[in-house]
């Protein structure tokens, strides 16, 4: 198991070539220390974890790995099929063109869902096409706690958790400064 900057591995998920709609996330605060945990599961890619925390508003720091290279029948369970919310990875467009192909696909996404019954659902997923998403799906992610699935993804992959907590540690200390001069 190899551990990378964290934007690694969501470049890993971005080229993964997966059906983008089929991911699900599982998120939440870390068990011990600041910052948040977050496994991102694809039946085909496999699953990865994050360690992560805003070092200020505009930058953030940690580390991460792929931790399984399926989602196998005893994995599978603990992903959402439904979550308490939705996430969706991006892609910064290419270039003026793009970022205009991109847009105009956006609003007629939105036109024609402000004219027809629709779901949230549809919705999102019909954005996510539009933006030419690579990952998307649904997450459960609990703010101040750690969902359930969380501990148990956790147990799964014990030294994979040991390993990336002691180099997330090394990140965190090389960034925070504490006390006054």
């Amino acid at each position: 198991m190899r551990v990378r900057d964290w934007q690694d591995i969501l470049e890993d998920v971005m080229e993964s070539n997966a059906n983008p709609g089929d991911w699900r996330a599982v998120g939440g605060d870390r068990a011990n220390g600041i910052g948040e945990d977050i496994y991102f599961g694809h039946p085909d890619a496999g699953v990865y974890q994050l360690k992560t925390y805003a070092k200020n508003p505009f930058e953030v720091q940690g580390v991460g790995s792929q931790v399984a290279r399926r989602i196998d029948e005893d994995i599978d369970p603990l992903f959402p099929n439904d979550g308490s919310g939705i996430f969706g990875v991006q892609q910064g467009p290419e270039d003026e063109d793009d970022a205009k192909e991109k847009a105009k696909n956006l609003e007629t996404v939105l036109e024609t869902h402000a004219d027809a019954p629709t779901s949230p659902q549809a919705l999102l997923e019909d954005m996510m096409d539009a933006m030419d998403s690579p990952a998307y799906g649904p997450m459960e992610f609990d703010h101040h706690d750690r969902p359930d699935q969380m501990t148990e993804l956790t147990e799964t992959f014990e030294e994979a958790e040991e390993l990336l907590d002691a180099e997330f540690e090394d990140v965190i200390e090389e960034d925070v400064e504490r006390g006054f001069y």
